[in-house]
């Protein structure tokens, strides 16, 4: 047996290209789950397994982790010079690594308290070298994954996106320091890739697992039994989001609302509405809970708000506004005037007259009046979408809409299904958008014109 782990190494150096139109101006690790960067998140959860000490390795864009973690005093930053790989990632970290066992996990994964719980268990009570978390990849293409062989409770082989597998490597493993030597004498590459493979030259740890595996190190297998999220492309933002609702609420009772927060007699709550301090529902607001609602937001006037929303601190949410089921909303949004929002936004995002929107929509982002987002083919079908050269349909959210951060569209904008649209772009009035817009892009429709002379004379006079 292990003494219990206290160390927690997180993984936060990545520069998320496949994250295009959110990992251009942020690391993944900070991207906003239930409107909590999700690093903090992963802090909170090692904290409350018993982890006492955490050593974030950070790279591209580091001042924006360390932002993250404000107030986190036990934790120590090491910066990766070289982005060469989590192998060596690790390794940077080790000099600040006390006792002889250690949790290495990627800053980008929404990871189950449980499932965190059991890998560390189940680590401890063998006195295994390595242990690693494994997801079950049920409807997921194995080709976009790192997977594991599993027989039992033990990993037999790890390879790199293989054209069939059962189960995915989750990023989260427990290690002994008699397992450092793998990761020191890593290949650079993975090279256990299906005949035709292309890996890149990267120092990845799945490499060293598979180097243990083949000298005989007995790796240990724990699988998933809660909901896991790897972020690494837009549409996964939705789908954690929409698995932290669900989660969040399995825990809940009635209605909790601070002594601070006010509901109006005149408002129709059906479910549980949990409100913080300052927070207000008005007259007339239909509510089917259940509803998150963050300090000194205003709900009034009318809005119709669906099952399990989320909705940040400091937001107007009101006169007719419409907020789909499963929806996180960001702090200090507007949600004014007869819009219609379903999915994820980010903070201070402006929606208002007439306008309707599902997908993801980053920080500082104004749409104008009846911007519309249309999420129904004319073919049934779903998008496929390029990541990086790479054609794609996600099992999810093909046909949303990604806008990055720092955009805005003109009056009467159409989005169509699927397409994304990169930071400080702008979208002008009228402006039909099918396919991709890059970063720093201005979009304007070329409207033809035709004068003639017209008066009083056409009708006789």
């Amino acid at each position: 047996m292990h003494k219990p782990i206290q160390t927690a190494i997180i993984l936060a150096a990545g520069r998320g290209r496949r994250m295009w139109p959110y990992g251009e101006l942020r690391p993944k690790a900070i991207l906003p789950v239930l409107n909590q960067p999700l690093i903090a998140r992963l802090v909170a959860d090692l904290g409350t397994a018993g982890i006492q000490q955490v050593v974030v390795v950070v790279g591209h864009q580091s001042q924006r982790v360390k932002h993250a973690l404000t107030g986190c005093d036990h934790i120590a930053f090491v910066e990766q010079a070289s982005p060469d790989g989590t192998a060596p990632a690790v390794l940077e970290a080790m000099p600040l690594v006390e006792g002889e066992t250690f949790l290495v996990v990627h800053g980008d994964v929404l990871l189950d308290q449980a499932d965190l719980g059991a890998l560390m268990q189940t680590f401890t009570q063998s006195g295994a070298h390595i242990a690693a978390l494994v997801h079950p990849l049920e409807r997921e293409d194995s080709r976009d994954w790192l997977c594991a062989t599993v027989q039992g409770d033990a990993i037999t082989a790890v390879e790199g996106h293989p054209r069939e597998g059962s189960f995915r490597l989750t990023g989260v493993y427990a290690m002994h320091r008699g397992a450092l030597r793998y990761l020191r004498d890593n290949p650079g590459v993975v090279a256990h890739v299906p005949v035709g493979g292309m890996p890149p030259i990267e120092a990845e740890l799945a490499a060293s697992l598979q180097m243990a595996i083949e000298d005989g190190v007995s790796i240990l297998a724990v699988s998933t039994t809660g909901p896991f999220v790897d972020l690494d492309k837009p549409w996964h933002i939705l789908e954690a989001n929409a698995r932290a609702i669900e989660a969040a609420t399995l825990h809940l009772g009635g209605l909790v609302a601070d002594p601070g927060a006010r509901i109006s007699d005149g408002a129709d709550i059906r479910g549980p509405v949990i409100l913080e301090a300052g927070a207000s529902i008005g007259p007339r607001t239909l509510v089917t809970g259940p509803l998150w609602v963050g300090k000194d937001t205003t709900i009034d006037n009318g809005p119709i708000i669906g099952p399990g929303v989320v909705i940040g601190p400091e937001c107007k949410v009101a006169n007719y506004c419409q907020i789909g089921g499963g929806t996180t909303i960001g702090p200090r949004n507007v949600i004014d005037h007869c819009a219609e929002i379903s999915g994820v936004t980010m903070d201070r995002v402006y929606l208002s007259h007439y306008m309707e929107y599902w997908g993801v929509i980053g920080s500082g982002v104004d749409l104008g009046a009846a911007t519309v987002c249309g999420n129904l083919r004319f073919d049934d079908g779903q998008t496929v979408h390029t990541v990086l050269g790479r054609r794609e349909t996600p099992r999810i959210a093909a046909n949303a809409v990604y806008l990055g951060d720092y955009c805005r569209t003109g009056v009467n904008a159409v989005l169509l299904p699927g397409v994304k649209i990169g930071p400080y772009s702008c979208v002008g009035p009228g402006v039909i958008v099918s396919e991709d817009v890059p970063a720093r892009t201005l979009v304007l429709a070329r409207q033809d014109l035709v004068r003639k002379s017209w008066g009083p004379e056409r009708y006789g006079w």
